[in-house]
């Protein structure tokens, strides 16, 4: 067995290095090592439950695992230090009755030492779990402790029967799973004491008691949701993961409620008990310690909103969300000096600070300490390595908006164009800055600055801008002039070429719409778009380097300009193949592109089927072929061609049904279809009509069902003739029937297999080709 341990170990370590932070929180493996340690001398056991712990500081079961070693071996001294590392963040039952097992073990020698000691033991232990769902059996046990203490006189009687009623009176009104059985015991040491006193007192606690009841029963409908195997992870996203988030949220806002109506300070503590035990096993979700320290915040417990924000500090050394928050609270309260410490903190030696910890610090500094600090620490900021361009715009909208000194703003932008006169981004944010001060001339001097330097594909925002700019401070000699100089610069990063250069309508769209407001319809600028899409795309067709329309594109090949980090191994679809919709299309268009892309491929049947053409696929889908049944085959090569990407339904449904699809019996490849015994052949009527009728088989004609064949046949020719006038449409409906009208003309000519006719009455001609 211990070969086995050194196995996980072996296997375990490995993963934690290279995989990082993913495989440090392997749950089965955790389990394995767990397991095996079990049948370990403590001497092995224990660097290994010392591991485990480092990783899941809150897993109960891992605690009671290690302290129950120590306990075998009666090593009294490790096994206080363990309880006392662990007690306080694991309120779960079967550790805390681990707990209080040692402590009657160490004190049962002690005489009335050893028992004052236990009790207070039970007391400290029900101040903190005695809140819990389960906590019944601690309950009981403490009960029946009181119960076994020695009286030597009649006052100490009375003073244990008082301490044993107090107990009993807190167990019946908390919501446990045991809290019937203990009313029962209670009615019967009440009743055993004194029946008249017991009246008085049961009467009085009767409705607590079924308060409770009716509390537990709800309580456990949110409690059944939660996994209480589950150890603390960080947050993956899974499904299993969001359950239990959802499941704690809810378990959450049912005691907020305080279901019980009980009194704030017991309702509170049971909040707090729910809050730490939720911590158990959503250590690493930021959003549950904001949630636990706002909560104390709104209640008026500030201290202990802090001390929650201490704690989530170290359980998450890398949240700065939760870092602003704790130093937001402090400084709320006016302890600037412990939220100082807490940006500094985020800055660290300054020289790995990111630039929202450099930005967030210029605020706090303006805040609380003025404008001269927060300008003192810019000019130490600025020359980080890492002080990036938002830097210098968050200072410089400082300056402007908050201490209204644009002249210092403008300083501050121009420090900043030296150093960051490739970023597009800043290039833009100077600009609105001039547009504030209603400075055109800098506005054109920085365009012309900025576009003089920058590379072409890099400059399409800003020379967006400067026709926007143009058109509002502008006259039209410029605003023409900048368009022209735009078309010229960005035609040499397309590979359309002089196509940019062309005068298009959507340029003069451009110019003269405000806001939402257009100089056109929206059919209008739906086909302004399509024709730009055309523009950008119809020199892409023989240049696309996807074969097939499939396969991994790269972003910039396909003129994609995102700011989000995507993968670069996602497949995109081959946009130069997409066809535009043309309600003016004929059916013979749509099968002259159907034609181009698929071949015909032969059927048992010996009808022609759509099948791939001329592409590396063609021996896979004749292996589709084989395994497909003729009678679907049939069904595919009579499919109507339709116009549109959303066809009349009725229009498809009654060609389909008129089609000549095999109704034998399908054996296997090779073998021919088994006749069918010569009978009435059914209607097209009868498969278009309100009610659907089964095809015959030839079982189903026996000689003896002969009459009752009779009896359906006239059946159906009633039914036919009701469904016939009911399928035909109305005499007035003439676009409808010229849609049908053209459908069946178009399919007749495609198929060229047999010869139908009228469409609207249903009636199968007998000629065919």
């Amino acid at each position: 067995m211990a070969s086995s341990v050194e196995t996980a170990e072996i296997k375990d370590e490995p993963a934690v290095g290279v995989a990082g932070v993913v495989d440090k929180y392997n749950v089965e493996t955790a389990e394995l090592l767990a397991s095996n340690a079990q049948h370990l001398p403590i001497a092995q056991a224990a660097p290994i439950y010392e591991h485990l712990l480092i990783v899941f500081p809150t897993a109960a079961k891992f605690w009671k695992q290690y302290v129950e070693a120590h306990m075998a071996v009666n090593n009294d001294d490790a096994t206080k230090q363990i309880f006392s590392r662990c007690l306080l963040n694991c309120l779960q039952i079967p550790l805390w009755r681990c707990y209080i097992r040692f402590i009657r073990k160490v004190n049962d020698k002690k005489g009335l030492e050893g028992q004052e000691e236990t009790r207070k033991a039970f007391d400290f232990m029900l101040s903190y779990v005695g809140a819990d769902i389960a906590s019944g059996p601690v309950w009981m046990d403490y009960i029946a402790f009181l119960k076994s203490l020695p009286a030597l006189n009649a006052q100490e009687e009375s003073q244990r029967m008082t301490a044993v009623r107090k107990a009993y009176q807190k167990a019946i009104i908390t919501p446990t799973h045991h809290v019937e059985q203990i009313w029962k015991d209670y009615e019967n040491f009440e009743n055993s004491v004194s029946r008249q006193l017991a009246k008085g007192l049961l009467s009085e606690y009767q409705p607590k008691y079924n308060s409770a009841r009716a509390v537990y029963r709800e309580r456990k409908k949110y409690v059944n949701e939660v996994d209480w195997n589950m150890l603390a992870v960080p947050p993956s996203g899974s499904y299993k993961e969001e359950l239990q988030w959802m499941a704690w949220k809810r378990l959450l806002a049912f005691e907020r409620g305080n279901p019980q109506r009980i009194d704030s300070v017991s309702s509170n503590k049971r909040i707090i008990f729910t809050y730490e035990q939720c911590l158990m096993y959503l250590y690493h979700y930021p959003d549950i310690w904001y949630d636990y320290a706002t909560w104390h915040a709104k209640s008026g417990s500030i201290d202990a909103a802090i001390k929650v924000f201490q704690r989530a500090s170290k359980a998450l050394p890398d949240s700065e969300m939760l870092k602003y928050a704790y130093a937001e609270l402090e400084e709320s309260r006016g302890a600037i000096q412990p939220a100082k410490k807490i940006y500094e903190s985020l800055l660290g030696d300054g020289i790995n600070a990111t630039a929202l910890a450099h930005i967030q610090f210029l605020r706090f500094l303006r805040r609380n300490e003025g404008v001269e600090a927060a300008r003192k620490y810019f000019l130490d900021a600025r020359k980080s390595p890492n002080c990036t361009y938002h830097v210098y715009v968050a200072y410089a909208l400082m300056a402007l908006c908050l201490d209204k000194d644009p002249k210092v703003a403008h300083n501050v932008f121009e420090a900043g164009l030296k150093r960051f006169m490739h970023e597009p981004v800043y290039i833009l944010e100077y600009a609105d800055f001039l547009s504030r001060l209603n400075d055109d001339r800098n506005i054109r001097a920085l365009f012309e600055r900025a576009l003089s330097s920058l590379p072409p594909e890099e400059s399409i925002e800003v020379w967006k801008r400067f026709a926007q700019f143009e058109q509002t401070y502008g006259d039209l000699a410029s605003m023409l002039k900048v368009e022209q100089r735009r078309k010229e610069a960005l035609s040499r990063t397309g590979e359309d070429g002089m196509s940019a250069l062309e005068g298009l309508l959507q340029d003069v769209v451009s110019r003269y719409s405000f806001m939402d407001l257009w100089p056109c319809s929206s059919n209008d600028l739906d086909h302004l778009a399509r024709q730009e899409w055309l523009t950008k795309n119809i020199s892409k067709k023989e240049k696309c380097g996807v074969p097939n329309g499939s396969g991994t594109v790269d972003k910039g090949s396909i003129g994609l300009t995102t700011n989000s980090s995507i993968s670069e191994k996602l497949i995109y679809p081959d946009t130069s193949r997409m066809v535009i919709y043309d309600p003016r299309q004929k059916p013979g268009d749509a099968g002259a592109i159907a034609t181009s892309a698929f071949g015909a491929t032969a059927n048992p049947l010996g009808k022609p089927v759509a099948g791939l053409g001329a592409s590396g696929a063609t021996s896979a889908f004749d292996e589709v072929l084989k395994a497909t049944p003729p009678a679907l085959i049939s069904f595919l090569a009579n499919l109507p061609a339709v116009e549109g990407p959303t066809p009349n339904v009725d229009i498809v449904l009654s060609i389909c049904l008129q089609s000549d699809i095999p109704t034998g019996q399908i054996g296997k490849p090779g073998n021919s279809p088994s006749p069918m015994p010569a009978g009435p052949a059914p209607t097209t009527s009868d498969l278009s009509g309100s009610k659907s009728h089964p095809v015959p088989s030839a079982s189903s004609f026996r000689p003896r069902d002969r009459e009752a064949g009779k009896r359906r046949d006239i059946e159906r020719q009633v039914e036919d003739e009701t469904t016939t006038v009911q399928s035909k449409p109305p005499s007035r409906d003439a676009f409808r029937a010229r849609q049908m009208q053209r459908a069946r003309v178009a399919t007749a000519s495609q198929t060229g297999s047999v010869s139908y006719g009228s469409a609207l009455s249903g009636d199968v001609s007998s000629s065919t080709f």
